[in-house]
């Protein structure tokens, strides 16, 4: 029986001609029957794709044979099916781009990056480095580096919420200087699968963040270590049709229904065909509006 799966990867590589390598993902995904979104630069690659199993594992093991992409960072999670053509449900189609950044921060200029990926990021930790990290520091700070809307279902205890709708509204919230408090106090970024905070942990350290970490892997791998039984509280946001995720039968349920304030896990887009806002929804309600288009 075919197995589906969703594949999250990336990997911060200098591109010569990253148009060339769109069209040759581009015929790879199509050859395996694969959909999802891949963004491609002079940056690197960042992706996410559904399928069944052993063409995604097909994916990874082609990918990596290319010399930029040798050191791609690769996360498996559970897909939602495969539909009669034996293509992922979770995505309804397939999307290779090229960008000017693989991360949308609006920074390219800012960013350096080289052979052994980005230049002057932060210190990375993986999950059991977190924890060790996390016993000594009374004073360690989490800091989210995903869309406001991701973390109304899930983050880590006590983390810093930035009040951003979008990845492009970080660089304007540290040069505000909203977060200048914490620049002396030791600060973890994290995100889904760890991209966004390649980017924004070498922002933060340029802008004089004298102790800075990343969560390597992002919330993906700390889930696959600690489950939920961990630091981390609730569900986890993801750009497909499955919407959000979990690590355990025992998961959290941190969001609350926009329109009956039902503990729920559940997002959906506005019902407003002009509004892009990611809503918190339960299944009673069905659909819902934000605050502008409720009335």
């Amino acid at each position: 029986m075919a197995v589906p799966k969703v594949l999250l990867f990336y990997v911060f590589a200098p591109l010569a001609d990253p148009d060339a390598v769109r069209l040759w993902q581009r015929e790879l995904c199509e050859r395996l029957n694969l959909r999802g979104r891949i963004l491609l630069s002079t940056q690197g690659i960042n992706g996410t794709l559904g399928g069944e199993l052993d063409a995604l594992k097909r994916y990874v093991r082609v990918t990596k044979e290319y010399a930029a992409f040798r050191e791609l960072d690769v996360k498996w999670s559970e897909g939602s099916g495969l539909d009669a053509d034996n293509a992922s449900v979770d995505f309804p189609r397939l999307s290779v781009k090229v960008r000017e950044e693989i991360v949308s921060f609006g920074a390219p200029d800012e960013l350096r990056v080289d052979e052994n990926g980005v230049v002057g990021g932060g210190a990375r930790l993986d999950p059991q480095a977190l924890h060790a990290l996390a016993a000594e520091r009374d004073d360690l700070v989490f800091f989210d580096g995903r869309n406001r809307f991701e973390a109304g279902i899930g983050r880590f205890k006590d983390a810093v919420v930035p009040d951003v709708a979008n990845t492009r509204e970080f660089v304007e919230a540290l040069d505000s200087g909203a977060y200048d408090h914490l620049k002396d106090r030791p600060v973890v970024t994290y995100c889904t699968g760890g991209i966004r905070c390649e980017v924004l942990s070498s922002l933060m350290v340029s802008r004089g963040f004298q102790e800075v970490y990343q969560l390597d892997g992002g919330i993906v791998r700390y889930g696959e270590t600690f489950g939920d039984d961990g630091l981390w509280e609730g569900s986890l946001y993801v750009f497909d049709g499955r919407g959000s995720t979990t690590f355990s039968d025992h998961a959290a349920v941190l969001g609350r229904c926009v329109a009956c304030g039902h503990p729920t896990s559940r997002m959906r887009n506005c019902i407003d065909p002009s509004c892009r806002e990611q809503l918190v929804v339960c299944e009673d309600c069905g659909s819902g509006a934000c605050v502008v288009h409720a009335a």
